[in-house]
C-alpha cells in the first residue's frame, strides 16, 4: 500500500510508475486491473464501477480493492487521477494565448490576419478529415434512429454546447420535438430524466470529456434509450453507451480546436433526420 506519510500518487505519471513497479507483486486479478487501467485511461476516468469491471472482466469489488491497495480512499478517488490526466492534455486559455505569442510573427505577432488565416486553415483541415472519419451510412443510420424518436434529448456541455444548441434550433425548425439539456442550475439529470426507450439522446463530448455528459448518457443507455454519440475517438468514454458513434477529428491552431467539422456533421444529421421524418 502507498506510504501513509506521502499518500497515494496524485498525478498520472507517478501512478503509472507505481503500477509498473508493483505489477509483478500484485495478485493476478489486481495485475489485470492495472494493465487495463494503463491501456484504457479514458475508461477508468469516466466509467462507473460496474461498466469498468465488465470491460476489465473483473468483479466490481476488485476495482475497489485495487484502488485501496494503492492507498486511495476508493475507486472515485482513483478516478480523479485519470480525469486530471485528460484535462492536462489541453492547456487552459491563458497558456494557449502564451503559445501564440511564443510562435512569433506567424501567429500572434502577425496580427488578426494571421490569426484568421490560422483558424481558417484548421477549419479546412477539419472539414477535409470529416469525409475520412464519418461515412454516409453512419449518418443514414443515426438519422433513421432519430427520426423514429418521440423526443430527442440533446446533451452537450461546455465546448460541445454550441453543437447541442444548434441541433435544438435546427430540429425544432424542422418540426421535430427536441429538448436541449442545458444544465442550468445543475438540472441536467432532471432535464433528461424523462427520457424513455421511445426517445433518443444525442450526446456530444470531446477530450477532456465532461463527466456529466458521460454519466447521463450511460444512465440513458442503461434504461434502453438509444444514444447517438458525437465524440473524438474510438476510446471515448461515450463509446459504451452509443448506439451509433461518430468520431470527428478536429484540427487545432495553437491548441485552439475547431468546431467546424462537428457543426457540419450536426447540420447534415439534422437535415437528414428532418427528411426522414417528413418522408422525403
Amino acid at each position: 500500500m502507498a506510504s501513509e506519510t506521502t499518500g497515494p500518487p496524485r498525478d498520472f505519471e507517478a501512478l503509472k510508475e507505481l503500477l509498473l513497479a508493483r505489477h509483478d507483486s500484485l495478485p493476478r486479478r489486481l495485475a489485470q486491473v492495472a494493465a487495463f487501467a494503463l491501456e484504457n485511461p479514458d475508461e477508468i476516468a469516466f466509467g462507473t464501477v460496474a461498466s469498468v469491471a465488465q470491460q476489465a472482466d473483473v468483479q466490481p469489488s476488485t476495482l475497489i480493492r485495487f484502488a485501496q491497495q494503492l492507498g486511495f480512499a476508493g475507486f472515485s478517488d482513483l478516478q480523479e487521477v485519470f480525469r486530471q490526466q485528460l484535462r492536462s492534455r489541453w492547456p487552459d486559455y491563458r497558456e494557449r494565448l502564451a503559445r501564440l505569442k511564443a510562435d512569433g510573427p506567424e501567429a500572434a505577432g502577425g496580427g488578426a490576419a494571421a490569426l484568421l488565416a490560422g483558424f481558417v486553415e484548421s477549419a479546412t483541415v477539419s472539414l477535409e478529415r470529416l469525409g475520412d472519419t464519418v461515412s454516409a451510412a453512419e449518418v443514414e443510420r443515426a438519422a433513421t434512429l432519430l427520426a423514429s424518436a418521440d423526443t430527442i434529448f440533446l446533451l452537450g456541455l461546455r465546448r460541445a454546447f454550441p453543437v447541442a444548441a444548434y441541433l435544438a434550433y435546427a430540429l425544432g425548425k424542422l418540426g421535430l420535438r427536441a429538448v436541449l439539456v442545458d444544465h442550468v442550475a445543475a438540472l441536467a439529470p432532471e432535464q433528461i430524466g424523462g427520457a424513455r426507450p421511445v426517445d433518443a439522446v444525442v450526446a456530444i463530448s470531446f477530450s477532456p470529456y465532461t463527466p456529466t455528459t458521460i454519466e447521463l448518457a450511460a444512465r440513458a443507455a442503461e434504461i434502453g434509450v438509444p444514444v447517438v454519440a458525437i465524440t473524438d475517438g474510438p476510446f471515448s468514454p461515450l463509446r459504451p453507451s452509443a448506439t451509433v458513434q461518430f468520431e470527428v477529428a478536429e484540427a487545432d491552431f495553437s491548441a485552439f480546436r475547431s468546431l467546424s467539422a462537428t457543426l457540419a456533421l450536426a447540420m447534415a444529421l439534422a437535415v437528414a433526420t428532418g427528411a426522414r421524418r417528413g418522408g422525403g
